[in-house]
């Protein structure tokens, strides 16, 4: 018997049975619903059947949970977010695959519909209007999901776009529909630049703008830098700042800000037109050094330029925000997934040598580079590009 079933179990009183006599028939007590599960409960039984790949398990037991009284809201923000945040630090530490994580995150996000389909889950809108929406560029949307569905829950009317929006896209829905506020979500630091021209062209319209996110850093120091008009941690405070009143309307002929001095120098925009240059120029220079590298597959080849291209945007998204923080989080971040897989993190540090070399006439960017490569180890080395 399932945990779950054992609760529901002792949750029911036994069958009783009145004394037979001519005038009094047998009667029995009608079963009293199961109660609730816990929350950690729940989230264990969820993790079980997501990591089996058990699409339909996970389903019923979230709907069997919410049939016996677990809120809709606490099932996806507690439970189904809570695991797919779980499903991001297994892979991050190698204990899963990337198939696995695909496949998880397939299922949580059709656990999602499953779960505000149901019965309990809806509300008719009483609230205003909210349009959801993943930066352009921005595929991880579940996050957007979540709060999306947490405010149509709320009785807010939302309008979903999903992941990777562009601006003109989205600023056409506003002059369509004209909601009472944007929720732009961002999980990757390197659309920044893009999350501050969206809500800049947001704001333009009239439209105010609520961010959250990964991207919008520790805090949201990001949603203030670009001028967001709000910022939430996750999806539960921002549908909580939504209900203590709207968010105030940008004025009217309201600009971008553009008192962002570091950007003068440009160091920002010609590292983010040399991209692929650099990634070039860099693994040339990564063959010449370590002939070993001759030899790699084409599979290996691609991902090790992919894993360049990776380490130059986090360094323009640097750039933009005028904070070394930025790259150092992401390197140190990278150093721990290598760490996972058996590299040493000073496999980074070539990298970050040779591209100091191609940019040494960008001071702001060559400081970055080094304020990254002083929070390594400097140990003997394992080039990280070798890893499959």
């Amino acid at each position: 018997m399932s945990p779950y079933e054992t609760r529901a179990a002792v949750a029911a009183p036994a069958r009783t049975t009145a004394p037979a006599t001519a005038t009094a028939p047998a009667t029995a007590t009608a079963p009293v619903p199961a109660a609730a599960p816990d929350t950690e409960e729940l989230r264990a039984r969820v993790w079980e059947s997501v990591m089996a790949l058990d699409e339909a398990t996970t389903v019923a037991t979230l709907l069997r949970a919410l049939d016996a009284g677990t809120a809709a809201e606490e099932i996806l923000l507690d439970v189904i977010a809570s695991v797919q945040g779980r499903v991001g630090r297994e892979w991050a530490a190698n204990r899963i695959t990337v198939a696995q994580e695909h496949a998880a995150t397939a299922i949580n996000d059709r656990a999602v519909a499953a779960v505000v389909l149901h019965p309990k889950a809806r509300r008719e809108p009483t609230l205003g209007r909210v349009t959801v929406a993943c930066v352009d560029g921005e595929w991880h949307a579940l996050p957007a999901r979540l709060l999306a569905e947490t405010l149509r829950i709320r009785g807010w009317h939302v309008d979903y776009l999903g992941a990777q929006v562009p601006a003109h896209h989205l600023v056409a829905h506003l002059h369509r529909t004209g909601p009472d506020a944007v929720a732009l979500s961002g999980s990757l630091a390197t659309r920044l630049p893009t999350a501050h021209a969206t809500i800049t062209a947001c704001q333009a319209v009239g439209t105010p703008v609520i961010v959250g996110g990964a991207a919008f850093g520790p805090g949201g120091r990001y949603a203030r830098l670009l001028g967001a008009d709000a910022w939430a941690p996750d999806a539960r405070a921002a549908a909580e700042r939504l209900a203590r009143g709207p968010l105030p309307r940008p004025r009217p002929g309201h600009q971008a800000i553009d008192d962002l001095p570091h950007l003068n120098d440009q160091e920002y925009t010609l590292v983010a037109r040399s991209r692929q240059r650099l990634v070039r120029a860099v693994f040339s220079q990564l063959e010449d050094a370590y002939p070993a590298m001759r030899g790699y597959t084409e599979a290996q080849r691609e991902r090790t330029a992919e894993d360049l291209s990776h380490i130059v945007e986090f360094l323009a998204a640097a750039l933009y925000t005028g904070d070394e923080e930025l790259f150092s989080g992401f390197l140190l971040w990278t150093a721990e997934v290598l760490e996972a897989r058996g590299v040493p993190a000073a496999s980074l540090l070539p990298t970050l040598d040779l591209l100091e070399r191609e940019l040494h006439d960008f001071p702001r960017t060559a400081a970055t580079l080094r304020a990254g490569a002083a929070r390594l180890p400097r140990t003997p080395l394992t080039p990280a590009w070798t890893v499959e």
